[in-house]
């Protein structure tokens, strides 16, 4: 499974670049405007950062708007991926995008049926946002499972980009199921290593090896 960082901080980013675990960036315009840079050069420098792709988030609503940024922003970087929000003008622009050979990201997935439009339109990846249908009372992890079944039925090569991610059995649940990325909050990236388990199981361990009073080296 692709990991991805869901975060515009450059910071946080090189510091998850460094564990060499980490596959791409998605950004999103309230991480952008968190961020208190301008969209163009926050984008650029995760990209010099980030080899993988990075998803960076068009504005605009209407057909022609959402082309002109979509361009704009897959011009910043070869790695760029645009995302588009999961509408039927959204869709349309994706086709369009993707026809050209940009990469497109779409977003603000709520259902298997739009998951299904959004890979017949062409979409790169589709991101199903989990935690928000967990916050409205429905089972997220459920959405996952019923897009991977859609798309091994019939062959689709969008990726399932697993978004809204909370917590750490987010991230195993959506493995388990066959999601082929999830981004995740750099807390939650972090959280992945921690285990009880190893942190008694080390302590005890060096215990053990300082009783002797030996030196590897």
């Amino acid at each position: 499974m692709e990991l991805f960082i869901d975060s515009a901080d450059v910071g946080e980013l090189r510091e998850a670049m460094a564990s060499g675990l980490i596959d791409g960036v998605t950004t999103n315009p309230s991480l952008i405007a968190k961020s208190g840079r301008k969209m163009g050069e926050a984008i650029a420098e995760i990209c010099e950062i980030v080899p993988g792709p990075v998803s960076a988030e068009a504005v605009a609503t209407d057909v022609d708007g959402m082309l002109a940024e979509g361009r704009y922003l897959a011009g910043i970087a070869d790695n760029v991926v645009v995302k588009l929000p999961l509408t039927e003008n959204g869709l349309r622009a994706t086709r369009t995008l993707a026809d050209e050979g940009v990469k497109v990201n779409v977003t603000l997935c709520f259902s298997s049926v739009q998951a299904m439009l959004a890979a017949k339109a062409g979409a790169y990846f589709i991101s199903p946002f989990i935690g928000r249908l967990d916050d409205a009372g429905v089972t997220g992890m459920d959405l996952i499972s019923e897009i991977r079944q859609i798309y091994d039925n019939y062959h689709f090569e969008t990726k399932i980009l697993a978004a809204s991610i909370r917590t750490t059995a987010h991230v195993r649940d959506a493995a388990l199921i066959g999601a082929d990325c999830a981004t995740i909050p750099p807390k939650t990236f972090a959280a992945l290593y921690k285990h009880i388990l190893t942190d008694t199981g080390l302590e005890a361990f060096l215990k053990d090896w300082k009783s002797t009073g030996q030196s590897i080296l």
